[in-house]
């Protein structure tokens, strides 16, 4: 690990500024990923600005019946949290998926949606990844990939976005809040991860220098209902081969609205818009949910070893929205 120069920022303001006046300066949350890259040799930042004194901890209803999650709640805090399990379960579940109980308490929400992939390629320095070295290659794609992506994925990359919390707030249309030098803006969770293309390099929309301070989930009556379901290799803590976040409304038999995103098949939170067009107002029947989900994975492209992901999201996804139409009725 290089030397670097320590700061516990006391403003926001300050953490900013901080950032943005010395090259190579990055922000310090819980810490969990970005200390792990740090040993690793993948980053190597001059300075680390620690966000933990900030106001940045409370979870709060908003005006419309929603949350706003400061960027530093702890994991931990944000399943736990009374109104977070009441009106959206399904954040509160894929939190409580994503990790062992220790990490939980140290893992913030800010940095949970600025993790890095866990690509074997990306975090070995001896090999090659775009992602480290744009231009390099994509190791990947003729090796091992059995976990990578099978949607929105490139001939620069096929990693996969690993967290779990974000494909849950990407179902339900959440807005990140940023903070900049030039002032406080939003951005739609639907835009912040940007597509690979040839330029994996750039994972979010974020500016150079930018900070998270608010993640805000609208209100949405459906989330009440919904869930989160996740294939792992082992039960224990690990990532996900696959994952569904889900809400379902049916009236008389027919779905009123849904909200469908999945994880682990792409470079970013895959919202099922295309799945979620055909079955507002289809029947709640496992024969079109198997229509909404093929539709969906029309596009899926897989490598030899990961094409059984095509089948794994059918099936996970459809089972997840026969769940919810059952306890609906």
């Amino acid at each position: 690990m290089k030397e670097f120069a320590y700061l516990r920022a006391a403003t926001v303001q300050d953490a900013v500024a901080a950032v943005n006046d010395v090259p190579g300066a990055r922000y310090l949350a819980g810490g969990t990923n970005l200390v792990d890259l740090m040993k690793a040799g993948v980053e190597q930042p001059t300075r680390l600005v620690d966000l933990q004194d900030l106001p940045l901890n409370r979870i709060e209803v908003t005006d419309d019946g929603g949350l706003r999650i400061g960027a530093v709640v702890s994991n931990s805090e944000l399943a736990a949290h009374p109104e977070v399990r009441r009106r959206y379960p399904a954040l509160s579940k894929a939190v409580l998926a994503g990790a062992s109980g220790q990490l939980r308490n140290m893992a913030t929400v800010g940095g949970n949606l600025l993790q890095r992939t866990r690509c074997g390629y990306f975090v070995d320095t001896t090999k090659p990844c775009n992602k480290r070295e744009p231009g390099s290659g994509c190791p990947a794609i003729p090796g091992e990939h059995h976990n990578m992506a099978i949607l929105g994925a490139s001939n620069s990359c096929v990693a996969t976005n690993p967290s779990d919390m974000a494909v849950a707030l990407a179902a339900f249309d959440a807005v990140v809040t940023v903070e900049t030098v030039d002032g406080t803006s939003t951005v739609p969770l639907s835009h912040f991860y940007l597509p690979v293309e040839d330029t994996p390099e750039r994972e979010t929309a974020l500016s150079p220098g930018a900070l998270i301070t608010a993640v805000t989930v609208p209100a949405a009556p459906v989330a009440s209902h919904s869930t989160y379901r996740k294939v792992r290799e082992r039960a224990s803590y690990a990532f996900a081969n696959g994952s569904v976040a889900a809400a379902l409304e049916v009236r008389d038999g027919r779905v009123h609205d849904v909200r469908l995103a999945f994880g682990a098949v792409a470079s970013r939170p895959w919202r099922a818009s295309r799945a979620e067009e055909v079955l507002r107002g289809a029947p709640a029947t496992a024969l079109a949910f198997d229509v909404a989900i093929d539709a969906e994975l029309l596009d899926a492209t897989a490598l030899p070893h990961n094409a059984y992901k095509v089948v794994l999201m059918r099936n996970l996804a459809v089972a997840v929205l026969l769940e919810l139409a059952e306890s609906s009725r």
